[in-house]
């Protein structure tokens, strides 16, 4: 398709953000050394935790699974290069709450040695059945990069009551500070058109829409590059306004085809499929490549960085080993958080490992809490909800524990953008309050889940006892008519009988005698 001007929407609220992207986008990408031990936590993606398929002390190869999916929902974990496996233990992983979860140790030998664990090579994938690439970006644990580390292979297996009309690639990265995603399609273009192709060889759409903000010209243009090398005329690169949360999947969607996703729905109801750059990129890898997902582009950057980059790591590295080799922290109270400034989450740890879900290290001195005021019911908040919800009567809900209520003004919904909690000039951490009711909805919905189910057990049990108390009366019953039956069934006068019975009567009478008789005596 070429590079002609399309119909773009206009979302509602969003709002003009200092950027703050040129801090790390002053250098190229850098490659980091490789650390002297791995952290791979065995849950990096939204599903299914697989299953541990290696032993401490054990050998392995770069690309090895380390762990192996058990359902549609998992996904592998893999080696990010060759040593020994030194633990399999809780570490502590990126988690709001500074949690442990289950992690495999890997101390490296250096070598960086595959052995003979590459996938198989697809350079011809248009010629290849999709469900068989599917299975590649399943076993190269392929998750989506935007954020939501979905697997990818769920993901591109379309519904057949649901085609899809158009492909959403999200190169948008709207949050200010990051700019991995930028700096991926200055440097791999090419790589990443052709994991849409790979994309739209599985899905099947009629076009792909390839987003990215106005603020990243040089993206726009190699990626325009690129997409023009392969006259593949279903594919155009759509520059955008730069409004914060343009980069959330339902408002771009809205923004590139003027269509809503459903609350509580997906995109694909509406005929769209939406993925990350850099999950094209990863998809490419996997199926021309033969590579599992093993690294990803992060940003960082911030104001307490010595040298802020974009540099291509290993999943597993250690924070405190990429943060050395970006010049180390440069204040003593700096605060490291992945994310941006908008949807940070700290990371106090420096043994926490980068993951698929890692697209920045923002290290900035910490900035002062102000007070939280009552709310003056100004309605700034609900200005710019990009969502189109009532922030403030949200947080009412929130606050009185309301939660029945604040689902029915449709709190999931929300994106948890912070665009709220940043006009608010009273103050008010509106985002928190909104975690805070999921979570006790989410909280109150397992707890029922579970005592469902054990009042199904206990019927079930109660059940199955009455059926067997049943099913022993009947028999007995049963039983009782088939010797009643036999007995009315044998005829009174059988001289056979008759006899037996009269001797046994003359046997009983002749044992009574004989006892009276020592008994007089």
């Amino acid at each position: 398709m070429s590079q002609t001007q399309r119909k773009l929407w206009r979302g509602q609220g969003g709002i003009h953000l200092p950027e703050h992207k040129q801090i790390s986008t002053q250098l190229p990408s850098g490659r980091l050394p490789l650390p002297a031990h791995f952290i791979i936590p065995l849950l990096q993606h939204s599903g299914d935790k697989p299953d541990i398929a290696v032993q401490v002390g054990e050998y392995v190869y770069k690309g090895q699974p380390l762990a192996i999916a058990h359902t549609n929902q998992s996904l592998p974990v893999h080696a990010p290069t060759s040593g020994t496996i030194t633990a399999i233990e809780p570490r502590t992983v990126p988690h709001p709450s500074g949690l442990q979860d289950m992690c495999v140790v890997l101390a490296a030998d250096g070598k960086d040695d595959w052995g003979s664990m590459r996938l198989p090579q697809y350079p011809d994938y248009p010629s290849i059945e999709a469900a068989t690439l599917r299975a590649q970006i399943k076993l190269a644990g392929v998750v989506g990069m935007g954020g939501a580390v979905f697997p990818s292979a769920v993901k591109l297996n379309v519904r057949p009551n649901k085609p899809i009309q158009t492909l959403l690639i999200n190169g948008a990265e709207c949050e200010p500070y990051i700019t991995c995603d930028d700096l991926l399609m200055r440097e791999k273009a090419e790589e990443i058109v052709a994991g849409v192709q790979v994309m739209l060889h599985i899905v099947q759409p009629q076009e792909c829409l390839i987003g990215i903000e106005d603020n990243k010209p040089e993206a726009i243009v190699a990626m325009q590059a690129a997409v023009a090398a392969t006259q593949d005329q279903r594919i155009q690169v759509v520059p955008i306004p730069t409004v914060y949360p343009s980069g959330s999947a339902k408002q771009l969607t809205y923004i590139l085809t003027g269509k809503e996703v459903p609350n509580q729905g997906r995109s694909s109801d509406i005929g769209v499929l939406c993925n990350n750059v850099g999950t094209a990129h990863a998809i490419y890898q996997a199926i021309v490549k033969g590579e599992p997902s093993l690294t990803r582009y992060v940003t960082v950057t911030g104001n307490a960085i010595s040298q802020p980059q974009n540099f291509e790591v290993l999943f597993g590295t250690p924070l405190e080993h990429v943060l050395q080799h970006a010049g180390g922290i440069t204040q003593a109270d700096a605060q490291v958080s992945m994310g941006g400034p908008m949807m940070p989450l700290p990371l106090p740890n420096p043994q926490t490992p980068i993951v698929k879900a890692t697209n920045c290290l923002l290290v900035r001195q910490p900035e002062p809490v102000l007070p939280a005021q009552a709310c003056i019911r100004c309605g700034r908040c609900s200005e710019v909800c990009p969502s189109s919800l009532l922030p403030q009567q949200l947080y009412w809900f929130a606050k009185g524990k309301e939660f029945d209520k604040a689902e029915q003004h449709h709190l999931f919904a929300c994106i948890e953008c912070a665009c709220c909690a940043y006009v608010c000039p009273s103050h008010i951490p509106l985002v928190n309050y909104y975690r805070y009711a999921k979570d006790e909805i989410r909280a109150q919905r397992a707890n029922k889940k579970a005592a469902d189910q054990a009042r199904e057990r206990h019927e079930f049990r109660l059940e199955r006892q009455e059926r067997l108390k049943r099913e022993k009366a009947e028999k007995l019953a049963k039983h009782k008519a088939n010797v009643q039956q036999q007995s009315a069934d044998t005829p009174a006068d059988d001289p056979k009988k008759a006899a037996i019975q009269a001797a046994l009567e003359r046997a009983k009478a002749k044992k009574a005698a004989a006892q009276a008789q020592e008994g007089n005596a």
